[in-house]
């Protein structure tokens, strides 16, 4: 005995008008793939580590030393505003543009400005460290020939040992780039 409320199949059905869905709003900005383990870990890390801070600025609170609990206040803010930030750092895309967010800096680019994305062999920086490995890069080249930053590495935070995402993601990326380069905004 079928049970069509019961399967994905009986949602599809009972809308057949041709409405976006909600996750499905182009305007948006969207990391077209997953953060990597090496990025969670740090933040995850980093979060214990301010949990850790807090729970000293309370213990300095209770003290009476409140200039002391203001000072570790702020620095745990710091510690967990970074883990965030490490967390965001990536490319997104929307139909207005690419972004690539970083630790300090955020760049935007529309696509109308972007020639051509694709993916070069090159020596990359590992897990952003100062050491270079041989390895693939996603790359950015303006209307004008200008090089842009590196968008993506096989050896970074989010693609480190994970060949087959770093693939799926510059083909998302290619395809977006594709699908908006030739829309005007």
């Amino acid at each position: 005995m079928p049970l069509p409320f019961l399967t994905a199949d009986g949602a599809f059905d009972a809308h057949d008008d041709d409405a976006p869905l909600d996750h499905d709003d182009r305007d948006r900005w969207r990391r077209p793939y997953r953060p990597g383990p090496w990025r969670v870990a740090g933040s995850a890390l980093l979060l214990l580590l301010s949990a850790f801070m807090l729970l000293a600025t309370m213990i300095i609170a209770f003290a009476g030393a409140w200039a002391g609990a203001a000072i570790c206040l702020v620095a745990a803010l710091g510690v967990i505003g970074t883990s965030l930030r490490i967390l965001m750092a990536g490319v997104w895309v929307s139909r207005t543009g690419l972004r690539r967010v970083g630790l300090l800096r955020t760049r935007s680019i529309a696509w109308s400005e972007i020639g051509e994305v694709r993916t070069v062999q090159q020596p990359v920086r590992w897990l952003g460290l100062p050491r270079t490995v041989q390895g693939q890069a996603l790359t950015a080249a303006g209307r004008d020939g200008a090089a842009l930053p590196v968008l993506l590495t096989d050896h970074n935070a989010d693609f480190l040992s994970r060949a087959e995402a770093f693939d799926r993601a510059v083909d998302m990326i290619a395809a977006w780039a594709d699908e908006h380069r030739a829309v005007p905004v």
